[in-house]
């Protein structure tokens, strides 16, 4: 049998102190700053977790106090993200709290164990988190020590909540007396005011916060050094790398978020925790408002890569060999290709005018793939890509090898007439052939893999030229049937531009003839709102939100003009005029756009530019 382990000398005395009141299940950590322990609460008989201050810290009566003091503050915080403290004593030569005990992992152990997490999950845990600094904040306490370390993740509910408010950086700040900093917190995560020793605020843990953000979603901290000297040096005088121009696949307003945060100047970060969580939680809801037709139409039903496709190529394909058989081959080809044609035309106009009756409209369809392919860029970003690489520079080189011979071997197959020579030859071209299309195929497969083509694809064909085709198509073939009114989810301005094209298209036909290309002003107006909206999440700027106030006002005249003219209220020629108006608001708006795009890309690197890509066709 063997030898039991030597008991550890602070375990014991400290169980013998605690006696009666606590019962020490089991060390859950340690290190510079105590040790936390399981523990019974005998009264209550409930689980809680103990954090004792190190003996040694504990003996230096200031920090004793200053303990003691940042502890029974943080008591008074009542928070479902922060968690609570129960009690506080100064008993028996120890110094300790007693905490609620939260089953589950830090966040720093859930990225080491699993990687980065998704910008949905990441979003929504820096929301709770910034909640609880909220919180606190109101109530004059600041943290000082935001870190992963310090957020928890609950087991089975993933609810995030805050550790050591106040504590930590007390702490802290008697580990690091005569070590190289000198001063409080955790250097790859504390904010430049307080690396340089001076007072800080509420704007400091957003600042930390960001830092947190960004090893959530990234699996690094934005300043890596040898020592403690040489991150600290950084965080002062380096700018943070920007989230979206290091590789990974985070949504523009996310990566936006992180890197004010991230601001070498307080002034220029969020102003408040609870400004931080309300911007948060608008990049949360976004999705989620997208109603359930339109994530339908853009994962299947606006997609011809169904069973009924299937069978209608079969179908067509029968009806070609049939007229084949009875007629002639040409016959047969032109039924073939005629079926062929008449098929995805005829699914397009279905799925619109499926759609349309919804009460939903082709300017719907932009905003509900960009978000479709957001989440599809998360979702792949989270697999191996290693092996994957390795696969597709394996696959595209044997598709050029084999491409290549192919081409070589064809101009040598009519030279050798018949014969033996002349097999051999075409069974080497067939299978170069074949190697080459089996790789090229491997090489789309693994790219799906990488980037959602089908989603790409079926994004740039419903929001352009043909989209807008079968929309009105669909909408001739419905006549005045009614819609139902769809979800309130669009932008104002796509709302505003689809209701003043439906009083349009209710004109009488002579009445739209007399007031000039209203469609396409309409269409002009929507799309410069979208595009400033895009800018403004890239680079926030006061002369484009004043020129996107503009430009929705201007549509919102356009829709009021509209009613004035069904109800007779309003003449042709003040509509014309206020119609003049509203087409010259966008003469400029390109201009502006692209100068804010130059901006923002020397500020943040190369983005992407998904917001612009789907942009709204016409009404």
């Amino acid at each position: 049998m063997p030898p039991s382990p030597t008991p550890d000398p602070l375990y014991v005395a400290f169980q013998q102190a605690l006696a009666g009141r606590y019962s020490i299940v089991r060390e859950l950590g340690r290190g510079g700053m105590g040790v936390v322990y399981l523990a019974h609460e005998v009264h209550l008989d409930r689980l809680v977790a103990i954090k004792l201050l190190p003996p040694a810290l504990a003996e230096r009566p200031a920090l004793r106090e200053r303990f003691l003091r940042e502890a029974q503050l943080a008591a008074r915080l009542s928070h479902p993200h922060i968690i609570p403290i129960h009690a506080v004593h100064d008993a028996a030569g120890f110094v300790y709290f007693v905490m609620a005990y939260v089953d589950g992992e830090t966040l720093a152990q859930r990225v080491q164990a699993r990687g980065p997490l998704s910008a949905g999950d990441a979003t929504r845990v820096l929301r709770e988190v910034a909640w609880a600094l909220g919180h606190a904040h109101a109530q004059g306490l600041v943290h000082r020590d935001v870190k992963p370390d310090n957020v928890l993740l609950e087991a089975g509910s993933g609810r995030a909540v805050v550790a050591d408010f106040g504590i930590a950086a007390v702490t802290s700040d008697a580990v690091r007396v005569g070590a190289e900093s000198g001063i409080c917190g955790t250097p790859e995560f504390m904010s430049p005011e307080q690396a340089l020793g001076e007072e800080v605020d509420a704007r400091s843990d957003l600042y930390s916060l960001g830092a947190t953000a960004f090893y959530a979603l990234s699996g690094r901290v934005p300043f890596e050094g040898r020592t403690s000297a040489e991150v600290l040096a950084q965080q002062v005088s380096a700018a943070a790398p920007a989230l979206g121009a290091i590789g990974i696949a985070v949504p523009r307003r996310l990566a936006l978020l992180v890197d004010r945060c991230l601001a070498k100047h307080p002034a220029e970060r969020p102003p408040s925790a609870e400004s931080l969580a309300e911007q948060l939680g608008v990049a949360i809801e976004q999705r989620r408002e997208l109603p359930a037709a339109l994530r339908a139409f853009v994962k299947r039903t606006g997609r011809m890569d169904g069973g009924g496709t299937v069978l209608a190529l079969i179908g067509a394909l029968a009806a070609g060999v049939g007229t084949s058989a009875t007629v002639n081959l040409a016959s047969g080809a032109a039924v073939f290709c005629g079926l062929a044609l008449v098929t995805p035309i005829a699914f397009s106009v279905r799925a619109a005018r499926t759609l349309l009756s919804l009460g939903f409209a082709q300017a719907d369809l932009a905003p509900a793939f960009k978000a479709e392919l957001e989440s599809s860029r998360e979702e792949r970003h989270v697999q191996p890509r290693a092996a994957r690489a390795l696969c597709e520079r394996l696959l595209r080189h044997s598709a050029r090898v084999a491409g290549t011979s192919a081409a070589l071997l064809v101009p040598l197959v009519p030279l050798q007439g018949s014969g033996a020579a002349a097999e051999n030859i075409g069974m080497l071209l067939a299978i170069c052939l074949s190697v080459a299309a089996a790789a090229t195929f491997g090489v789309l497969a693994l790219r799906q893999d990488v980037r959602d083509v089908d989603v790409e694809f079926w994004g740039r064909v419903w929001t352009g030229r043909f989209g807008a085709w079968a929309f009105a198509t669909a909408r001739r073939l419905r006549g005045n049937a009614p819609a139902v009114q769809a979800m309130t989810h669009r932008a104002t301005e796509l709302s505003l531009g689809i209701a003043a094209e439906d009083l349009f298209n209710a004109l009488p036909a002579s009445t739209r003839a007399s007031l000039g290309d209203v469609p396409a002003v309409l269409g002009r107006l929507q799309r410069d709102a979208t595009r400033l909206r895009a800018q403004l999440e890239q680079l926030p700027d006061d002369a484009l939100q004043q020129r996107l106030q503009d430009t929705v006002a201007a549509l919102e005249t356009m829709r009021l003009n509209l009613l004035r003219l069904h109800a007779g209220v309003l003449s042709l020629e003040r509509f014309t005029t206020q119609f003049d108006e509203a087409s010259r608001i966008g003469d400029d708006i390109d201009r502006l756009v692209e100068a804010h795009a130059d901006v923002a890309t020397v500020l943040h690197g190369s983005t992407p530019r998904l917001a612009l890509a789907l942009e709204p066709t016409p009404v």
